[in-house]
Order: structure tokens, then C-alpha cells, then sequence
């Protein structure tokens, strides 16, 4: 049984205009929420052994902060491929893990994290930023994930949690 996070990136900034897609940072609320969920993960002992993240600005940023922040050990490694990812590609991703890593988190964009969840769990749920889902995959090794093999747990949404803990 292998453990998958899919972490959406926290809110972005529009404010530059001279900013392309790729290079857009956090806004003010993405990085307090980017730090919020890594707490979060932290007070909840969730297991990470891997963080892959897209390098779009956006979603390093939220990589960075939420291992920070959720105190984590995990290596964070930065893969191209999950910018503009299609649910097939970051099947691709996530297929080529290590069989040594127990649970893994990417950290990625819409709509690719909302229909990777779709293809893992047959389920669909709607991930606005920083949006936390947690899927069990009935697997022994990443290389045999495919569609349908996962079970979502969880999903954890920043807005509800920081809501319910004021």
C-alpha cells in the first residue's frame, strides 16, 4: 500500500502583469496558507517521504513553505513535467517513483490535480488553492499505478480548516 498527497498550489499573484504564467509568486494569502497547510500536516503526522513539485513559482513556493512549516524530512524534487500536467502525465510522474518511498506529495496545478484524483479514485472533488487530497493506492510499487487503483481519503480544504479552527 503506497500513500499519495496531491497538494493544489496556494493562491497566486496577478498583480505584475510583466510576471509570465510560469513565474507568478505567492500573494499574501497564498503564503500564509502555503504555511497554514504544512502545520496542518504537521498536527496530523502525515507521512511524507518524497515532495515533487512542479517549478512554476507558484507551486515551488507552496512546496518550499509546507515542508518548512509541516517540519518535514521529506527530499523535495522539482519535475517540469507537472506544469500544465495532464492526469496521464502525472501518472507518468508518479509511476516513476522510487519503491523505496512508502508515501509521496505533489504539489501541482487545476485542472490536472482534479482530474488526476478523478482517474486514481473514480471520485470527483473540487480542489481550489492549497487544497490537500489524500489517496491510499493498492499498489506494492509506483509502477503499478494506474487508473481506478487509488481510494481518496481526504480531501482537506485550507478555507474550511482555517474557518473551523477560529
Amino acid at each position: 500500500m503506497k500513500k499519495l498527497l496531491l497538494l493544489r498550489h496556494a493562491k497566486s499573484s496577478w498583480d505584475d502583469p510583466a510576471f509570465s504564467d510560469f513565474e507568478r509568486p505567492l500573494n499574501a494569502r497564498g503564503l500564509i496558507t502555503a504555511a497554514f497547510m504544512g502545520e496542518l500536516i504537521a498536527r496530523r503526522k502525515l507521512e511524507v517521504d518524497a515532495i515533487i513539485s512542479s517549478p512554476a513559482s507558484r507551486a515551488a513556493q507552496t512546496a518550499m513553505l509546507v515542508k518548512e512549516n509541516g517540519g518535514l524530512n521529506a527530499s523535495l524534487i522539482f519535475d517540469e513535467r507537472i506544469y500544465e500536467a495532464s492526469p496521464q502525465t502525472l501518472l507518468v510522474v508518479v509511476s516513476g517513483l522510487g519503491d523505496d518511498l512508502d508515501s509521496a506529495m505533489l504539489v501541482g496545478h487545476n485542472p490536472g490535480i482534479e482530474s488526476f484524483i478523478g482517474l486514481l479514485t473514480a471520485t470527483v472533488e473540487p480542489m481550489p488553492t492549497a487544497a490537500l487530497a489524500l489517496i491510499k493506492i493498492n499498489i506494492q510499487s509506483w509502477g503499478d499505478i494506474k487508473f481506478g487503483t487509488g481510494t481518496l481519503i481526504e480531501v482537506i480544504r485550507p478555507k474550511e480548516m482555517m474557518t473551523a479552527e477560529l
